[in-house]
């Protein structure tokens, strides 16, 4: 299965990355989506739509940087 890395900016703690990833589980069900403060970095295993994510990212307040 496919893994993607995307760069987030604007994450300055651990809420920060609980509701990123919540937003992200809610958009992309059945996705495995792992949030790292450090770095900024969110990825995903398996299919699904870079805009979607782009979207949900920019929702949920942050910044979104793009495919690492």
């Amino acid at each position: 299965m496919s893994k993607t890395t995307y760069k987030v900016q604007g994450m300055t703690c651990g809420g920060c990355v609980g509701s990123l990833t919540r937003a992200l589980g809610e958009a992309l069900g059945n996705n495995k989506i792992e949030v790292k403060l450090e770095g900024g970095l969110v990825q995903i295993e398996g299919t699904h739509d870079a805009k979607l994510v782009a979207q949900v990212v920019q929702n949920a307040g942050f910044d979104f940087a793009g495919a690492q």
